[in-house]
C-alpha cells in the first residue's frame, strides 16, 4: 500500500518512506503479538484447571466457560475491526481498548488472592461437597474473563492490518518484506504460545493463580509499552467511514432498483460524488453480480440510500467473493482444535517419558508449537525464495494455493491421527489395560507425527487465510479482512463442539450409552472412528475449498515487482526473479 492511499505519520503529515514503515516498524509490532499470545494462549489452554480445581465448575460448565472464552477472543475482533477502519484509526484502536485487557487480568488475580471472591478449597476427606462459585463472585469470575477478549480482539483486529500499512506493495524491497512480515507474525504468535505454555503454566500452577494472572497482565503492559515506542514510526491509515454502511446501502439500493435496466455501456455507470473526495480507493468496475450495478444507475434520485458509486459496489463484490473462501475454510478448520485437544488426552494414557523426566499432558501443547516455529523459519528463509524464483510469486505461491497445501495436511494429520489411536487401543488390549487410564506402554512421542503436520497446518493455512483476506479486502476495510479469520476460528471451533455432540447422539444405543465419544475413559470409546469421520469432512472441505479457491479471481497482483519498472513481472521464470 503506496502513501497516496490515505497514510500519514503520527502528526498527520503524509509518510516519509525512509523514517516510517518498514522492517523496524513491524518489530514493536511484533513484541506486542509475542507478549499478548504469551498470557492469553496459556490461559486458552489451562483455563480449564483453574475453572475445575480453583472455581469447583462442572466437566461441562468449566467446558463451556472455557469455549466461551477462546470464542469471544475470536469474535471480539469483528466490532474492533469495524470501528478501526470506520472511525479511528488502528493504533488508536488498540491503545483505547489494550487497557480493558490488562484491567480483566488485574480482576482474575485479585479474585484468585482473596479468599472471600472464590469458593474454599474442598474439603481432603471428601465429607462435604465442593461449593462451585456462584453469585456475585462467579459475575467476577466472567466479567473479568471477558473483559480480556475486548482488548484482544482488538489486537488481534488492527496489528496484522497496521503491519501490513508499513509496506508499500508498489516497492518490490517491501513487497517482499510484507509477504515477511505475515510469516513473522505467525512466528511471534507460536513464540508467545511456547513462553505461555512453558513459563505461564508453570507460574499458575505451582505458584498460585493469582501470581499466574499477574503475570499476564505484565506481559500484556510490557507488550504495550513496547508497542506504543514505535509509534513515532508507524504509517498510518487515516479511517475511511463505515464499511458495512457503505455495503448494505448497495444492497438496499440495488434492490428499490431491482426493474432498472442496466445501461449497455459500462461508462455511464457513476463513479465517484462529489461527496465523496475522502474515498481512500476508487475501485474500477468489474464483471459478475450484475444485479448490484443498478444501484449505480441514475433515476433522478439522489442521496446514499438511494444512488451508489462503482467503488461502493466493487467494494461490495470483493466481500461477495470471498464468502465461499470463507465457509470451505471454516470447514476445513474444524478438526485441527480438535485433534489437539483429542491428542493431550491421548497423551495423559500413554508413557510420557522422556529419559528419565516425565513431561506434563499441557506441556504437549509446546510439541507443534516448537514445529510451527521451525517450520515458519526453514519456510520464510529458505522455502520461499526457492519457489519464488520458480515460479515468480513473491510469497512462493498464491495465497490460495499456501491454503489448500494446510487442508491437504490436515487431511493427512486426521488420517495418521485415527491410525495411531487404533494402535493405542490395541496396545491397550494386549497389555489388559482397557479399563485404565494412564500407563499404556506406549510412547506419547507416536503422537509427533500428527503434531508436526498441524505445525504445517499453521504454517501455511493460517498465515495464508491471514494473509489473503487482508489484501484482498480494500483499504476501508484492511482490519475487517484481517478480523475475517479469527472469526474463521471462532465459528470452526464452535462447530466442532457441536459436531462432537451430533456423532455422540447419532452413535448411542437405545439405552443411551455407546457413544463414540462418552465416558472418561478414551479406551473404551471410538475415537479412532470419529478421526476418520473428521478426516473424510476434511477431505469433502479440501474438495469444496479447492473448487472455489480454482474460481477466484485475485484482486491484487501477487507476482513479484520488477525493480526497474515496479509494475508485477509477468511470465517469471527461475532465471528472471533474483531473491
Amino acid at each position: 500500500m503506496g502513501s497516496s492511499s490515505g497514510l500519514v505519520d503520527w502528526r498527520g503529515r503524509p509518510v516519509n518512506p525512509k523514517k516510517h514503515g518498514g522492517v523496524r516498524a513491524s518489530i514493536f509490532i511484533h513484541a506486542l503479538v509475542l507478549l499478548s499470545n504469551a498470557a492469553n494462549i496459556a490461559n486458552i489452554m489451562n483455563l480449564v484447571t483453574y475453572l475445575r480445581g480453583t472455581m469447583h465448575m462442572g466437566v461441562a460448565e468449566a467446558s463451556t466457560t472455557a469455549s466461551n472464552f477462546f470464542a469471544a477472543l475470536q469474535m471480539f475482533s469483528i466490532p474492533a475491526a469495524f470501528l478501526a477502519d470506520s472511525y479511528i484509526k488502528r493504533f488508536y484502536t488498540v491503545l483505547i481498548f489494550g487497557p480493558i485487557e490488562i484491567l480483566g487480568y488485574i480482576l482474575l488475580a485479585v479474585q484468585a488472592h482473596v479468599p472471600s471472591l472464590h469458593p474454599p478449597p474442598c474439603s481432603p476427606t471428601g465429607a462435604q461437597t465442593c461449593e462451585t462459585v456462584r453469585g456475585s463472585n462467579l459475575s467476577l469470575l466472567l466479567l473479568g474473563l471477558y473483559l480480556i477478549p475486548i482488548g484482544d480482539g482488538a489486537a488481534r483486529a488492527c496489528l496484522p492490518a497496521l503491519g501490513g500499512d508499513q509496506f508499500d506493495t508498489a516497492d518490490p524491497v517491501e513487497q517482499r518484506q510484507e509477504t515477511s512480515f505475515f510469516n513473522w507474525y505467525t512466528f511471534a504468535v507460536s513464540s508467545g504460545g511456547f513462553v505461555g505454555l512453558v513459563l505461564v503454566v508453570w507460574v499458575e500452577n505451582r505458584r498460585g493463580w493469582d501470581i499466574g494472572f499477574t503475570l499476564c497482565a505484565l506481559c500484556v503492559l510490557l507488550g504495550m509499552l513496547i508497542w506504543m515506542a514505535g509509534f513515532p514510526f508507524y504509517r498510518n491509515q487515516l479511517p475511511g467511514g463505515s464499511a458495512i454502511t457503505r455495503i448494505l446501502q448497495v444492497l438496499v439500493v440495488a434492490f428499490k432498483k431491482r426493474n432498472v435496466q442496466l445501461p449497455d455501456n459500462a461508462s455511464e455507470l457513476k463513479q465517484l460524488n462529489q461527496d465523496d473526495h475522502n474515498v481512500l480507493e476508487e475501485l474500477q468496475r468489474t464483471d459478475g453480480f450484475r444485479c448490484l450495478e443498478k444501484s449505480v444507475v441514475e433515476t433522478g434520485e439522489t442521496g446514499p440510500w438511494s444512488l451508489c458509486t462503482v467503488t461502493q459496489v466493487e467494494e461490495t463484490k470483493i466481500v461477495l467473493r470471498m464468502v465461499p473462501i470463507f465457509l470451505s475454510s471454516v470447514l476445513g478448520y474444524i478438526p485441527v482444535p480438535l485433534i489437539l485437544n483429542f491428542t493431550v488426552q491421548q497423551g495423559n494414557t500413554m508413557d510420557t517419558k522422556l529419559g528419565g523426566v516425565h513431561i506434563s499432558p499441557a506441556t504437549l501443547f509446546v510439541i507443534p508449537t516448537v514445529f510451527q516455529m521451525v517450520i515458519l523459519v526453514l519456510y520464510d528463509r529458505f522455502i520461499v525464495p526457492f519457489l519464488r524464483r520458480i515460479t515468480g510469486y513473491v510469497g512462493g505461491v498464491t495465497h490460495l494455493q499456501r491454503i489448500g497445501i494446510g487442508f491437504l495436511s490436515a487431511t493427512v494429520a486426521t488420517g495418521v491421527a485415527a491410525l495411531v489411536e487404533a494402535k493405542r487401543k490395541r496396545v491397550a488390549e494386549e497389555n489388559g489395560l482397557m479399563e485404565a487410564t494412564t500407563g499404556i506402554p506406549m510412547s506419547v512421542f507416536w503422537l509427533t507425527v500428527q503434531f508436526f503436520l498441524l505445525g504445517v497446518v499453521d504454517v501455511t493455512s493460517f498465515v495464508g487465510l491471514l494473509e489473503f483476506f487482508y489484501s484482498e479486502a480494500s483499504t476501508g476495510m484492511k482490519s475487517v479482512g484481517s478480523s475475517i479469520f479469527y472469526c474463521i476460528l471462532g465459528v470452526s471451533s464452535w462447530l466442532g463442539s457441536l459436531l462432537i455432540q451430533v456423532a455422540n447422539r447419532v452413535t448411542r444405543r437405545a439405552d443411551g450409552t455407546g457413544g463414540w465419544l462418552d465416558g472418561t475413559n478414551l479406551n473404551m470409546g471410538k475415537l479412532d472412528n470419529f478421526y476418520w469421520l473428521l478426516a473424510v469432512l476434511e477431505l469433502v472441505s479440501l474438495f469444496v475449498y479447492t473448487f472455489f479457491a480454482r474460481r477466484y479471481v485475485y484482486r491484487n497482483e501477487q507476482r513479484v515487482v520488477d525493480v526497474d519498472t515496479k509494475v508485477p513481472m509477468e511470465g517469471a521464470t527461475f532465471g528472471d526473479v533474483m531473491i
